[in-house]
């Protein structure tokens, strides 16, 4: 049985074939649904374009989320494809270089400003317009991680970015809700994606937790993805406002079991 058979869903943040993003696309074509992508900047069209192509994908629009004008336009476009929505997902995050390498006390003004407006503003500007395009309901979906609630090393501003983003889904929830949709976000593990390589230690931070997690390993793409799945479909219609978290179960701990030679 097909979970979303007949299902129209929108997908912002696909950047490659090791996006979050494209493991959500993945698994939500495979249940049936019909879905459009949208990209940040103009050099991942050559990226984004065989991904769509493998899926059958013909509506690619890049979006430039800070604008409004352009995400009016990729929801018009979205509504003249489509007709309407069922799922939005939103997968897209963003924070300056130098903000994710230093000490957080160091970020600047303008890099704050950014984070939040990429990585959470756009979550709320994208369900403005997406809610008009859902009145049967619907699932709104948006990305998150643990930095949010506990500070992690280098993750700095984005995640406080990403707090933003997480109390963003509540308030959505709330005010949605009345009319049949649904918002969650998923709080994934470390997983190597174009947007994690721009994190000072990423490639530490992933051995520590796949070595200290409840199940002794790191999560994937396809993981994450049948998780969306479960959240963009029926099956999880009484579930709203929710950070799902993906990640081999390490957020449960209030100390990581130390290495076997730790003394």
């Amino acid at each position: 049985m097909k979970l979303l058979e007949g299902k129209k869903a929108l997908i912002f943040g696909v950047a490659n074939k090791n996006s979050i993003a494209w493991g959500i696309a993945q698994a939500l074509h495979e249940h049936g649904a019909e879905i459009g992508f949208s990209y940040g900047i103009p050099q991942l069209e050559k990226r984004v374009m065989p991904l769509a192509e493998q899926l059958g994908v013909t509506f690619v629009e890049k979006c430039d989320v800070t604008q409004d004008n352009e995400l009016d336009e990729v929801f018009a476009k979205a509504a003249a494809h489509f007709g309407a929505l069922d799922v939005l997902v939103h997968s897209v995050a963003y924070a300056k270089q130098d903000d994710l390498t230093g000490r957080f006390v160091n970020t600047s003004r303008d890099g704050f400003a950014m984070a939040l407006d990429i990585s959470a503003y756009s979550l709320v500007a994208m369900a403005q317009r997406a809610a008009p395009l859902m009145p049967a309901g619907g699932s709104i979906l948006t990305m998150t991680y643990y930095g949010a609630e506990k500070a992690v090393p280098h993750y700095n501003v984005m995640g406080v970015a990403k707090a933003a983003l997480e109390a963003s889904v509540r308030y959505l929830a709330a005010d949605l809700g009345p009319n049949g949709i649904r918002v969650n976000a998923i709080s994934a593990g470390p997983i190597k994606t174009l947007a994690a390589a721009g994190i000072s230690g990423f490639r530490k931070m992933l051995t520590y937790v796949g070595e200290r997690a409840p199940l002794r390993r790191n999560v994937d793409q396809d993981e994450v993805g049948r998780t969306a799945l479960w959240l963009c479909s029926d099956l999880s219609s009484g579930v709203t406002g929710e950070v799902i978290y993906v990640d081999a179960g390490y957020h449960i701990l209030g100390m990581p079991e130390p290495p076997e030679n730790w003394e």
